[in-house]
């Protein structure tokens, strides 16, 4: 029974999360570049292409940097709720010291590209 209450569970947070694409691309079929230009202040047609890819990096490393804070509260929440367990309390610890460590490659990844868009940014405009 608790398997079964556990797929429904599941499934329902994947048909939330799935429901708003579905609206999304029922209503107009330019599957969302108009949304993603439009939220780029229309940059993709008009901005300098090194712009773009630094919106574009530092997005995707803020969505990651989401995920691994979603990760360390996930381990906090396993440990506060153990009740002593100590299988539960190890495992917590895995995801805080996974979290962590995932926190920590992409801080330092954003920090390299950083440097990196900002020197080729520099050299490129003859600063």
């Amino acid at each position: 029974m608790k398997k079964i209450s556990k797929h429904l569970i599941a499934f329902a947070i994947l048909a939330l999360l799935v429901l708003p694409i579905v609206h999304v691309s029922a209503q107009s079929l330019d599957y969302g570049a108009n949304y993603v230009n439009n939220g780029l202040g229309n940059s993709l047609q008009t901005g300098d292409p090194r712009t773009i890819i630094a919106k574009i990096i530092n997005f995707a490393l803020g969505f990651l940097g989401v995920i691994a804070v979603a990760l360390i509260l996930y381990g906090g929440f396993k440990w506060m709720t153990a009740a002593g367990n100590e299988e539960k309390v190890t495992e917590a610890k895995k995801l805080l010291g996974a979290g962590i460590i995932g926190l920590i490659i992409i801080l330092a990844a954003w920090a390299i590209a950083s440097f990196v868009i900002g020197a080729i940014y520099n050299q490129t405009m003859g600063a």
